[in-house]
């Protein structure tokens, strides 16, 4: 018998949507880090005899009594969900968790607050946390988070059940995880990509500098916002506007073609293999391109990166202690990727323990089960990179033409469906009779 699977993701990872679904639906959550995390949790649970279905994101407390007679356990991947923000979506999730029967396993939450652990900042959060953790620990052995700062916090609320495993990103080549520089020194003409935080506003000096210095750069965002501005341009508030941040597509990175951004973390990864270094403030961004075998290099903002990158050992400096002139080269050359790749197989045996804990199998011990699955993804043709509107060919902005004019044939006729619903009888009827007598003519 199948172990039935309830998983926390926006989208399976063999799903394919266009770019322009994609930013539709918001099928990557805000931020494409989001697919990683969720697409590593995939392949970890993936044996022969789990079923894992995708709850897209959705909360639906009137789902509750489907979800404890169609699924064995809920798998909650989860990233900075404590934070002052995403609290009325915790509290939604909790209230749906009070009322399942069955166990629930949350696979690495994280707190988000300065680089310092600010209790005071997150201290607004507690009851909401309190609630939340306490409705999972009513239905699993422990909660996993992401790192000692969130450990800490939920201590301090007086939870003692509480597993440091990371974030399941960092698992998804099971054991086999090494990164090695490629070269001596980066030079001006190698391939460097760039993460960007568009709201840390500290990173418009690091922007400038590179794109100066390195012709081959390219910009990987990640944020749903960017992603419209690939697609369809400015906003029409935003037109016109400058910022040294790639925000506006007046800035140069996007008037040089000089920006790529991924709708599946496959593409992504496989994008990423092919430079030599990636630096920036995006975790989920640096942790991809390790992943790819591509030495990355973390500038921290805030507790929920700092925590991972202390956890995994990667190479990292905290983003106030950034200079202004900071240069990719001396980032290569201070990165040590040694304490990584040594600490990787202890930091597996963690996440795969804390599985075994919550009666939870993985892929990589089940026969060529995490062999099959990435047979399943590399068959799969996933869309390409999104790059800026005025750097696709004719043919590519057809399509997305058509796909704009198709949409927006299908909501004139809801909205017309919906019009004619309020509608009283009389009215609809007289409308069908004059329909009648004008086509008998």
């Amino acid at each position: 018998m199948h172990q039935r699977i309830l998983m926390r993701a926006r989208k399976g990872p063999l799903a394919v949507h266009s770019p322009e679904e994609t930013f539709e639906r918001d099928l990557i959550g805000l931020n494409s880090g989001n697919l990683v995390f969720s697409h590593a949790a995939h392949k970890l649970l993936q044996t022969s005899t789990v079923q894992i279905t995708p709850t897209g994101f959705t909360v639906d407390l009137r789902e509750a009594d489907r979800i404890n007679d169609e699924f064995d356990v809920f798998v909650v991947p989860l990233a900075n969900a404590f934070r002052r923000s995403y609290a009325p979506r915790v509290e939604v999730m909790t209230r749906l968790i009070e009322r399942l029967k069955i166990p629930v396993v949350v696979l690495g939450v994280g707190a988000q607050t300065n680089i310092h652990g600010d209790r005071e900042y997150l201290r607004p959060l507690d009851d909401v946390v309190k609630r939340f953790v306490g409705a999972v620990l009513d239905r699993s052995h422990t909660i996993g988070v992401r790192g000692e700062i969130t450990a800490d916090y939920l201590k301090a609320l007086g939870f003692s059940a509480v597993d440091v495993i990371g974030c399941p990103s960092m698992f998804l080549h099971g054991n086999d995880l090494q990164v090695e520089k490629g070269k001596p020194a980066l030079e001006p003409d190698d391939r460097v990509a760039m993460t960007i935080s568009p709201y840390v506003t500290s990173m418009a000096s690091v922007v400038t500098h590179h794109h100066r210095h390195y012709p081959n750069l390219r910009y990987i965002p990640q944020d749903l916002k960017t992603l419209g501005l690939l697609l369809y341009g400015d906003a029409p508030s935003d037109r016109d506007k400058t910022s040294p941040i790639p925000i506006y597509t007046s800035h140069p990175l996007f008037v040089e073609d000089k920006v790529r951004m991924f709708v599946d973390p496959w593409t992504w990864m496989d994008y990423l293999s092919g430079f030599d270094f990636n630096f920036g403030t995006r975790i989920h961004g640096t942790i991809t391109s390790l992943l790819a075998g591509t030495p990355g290099y973390l500038f921290a903002h805030d507790s929920r990166t700092l925590e991972l990158a202390r956890y995994f050992d990667i190479p990292h400096r905290i983003m106030q202690d950034v200079p202004a002139d900071v240069d990719a080269a001396d980032l290569y050359q201070e990165a040590d990727y040694t304490a990584f790749n040594k600490g990787h197989t202890a930091r597996f045996e963690t996440m795969l323990s804390f599985l075994t804990k919550h009666d939870l199998g993985h892929s990589f011990a089940d026969a060529d089960s995490a062999t099959r699955f990435d047979d399943k993804v590399r068959a799969t043709t996933f869309p390409p990179a999104v790059r800026p509107a005025t750097a696709m060919a004719g043919e590519e902005l057809l399509n997305r033409m058509h796909w704009l004019r198709d949409q927006n044939e299908r909501l004139r006729r809801k909205v017309r469906a919906q019009q004619e619903a309020k509608l009283p009888a009389r009215v609809k009827r007289a409308i069908r009779g004059r329909v009648r007598g004008l086509l008998s003519r």
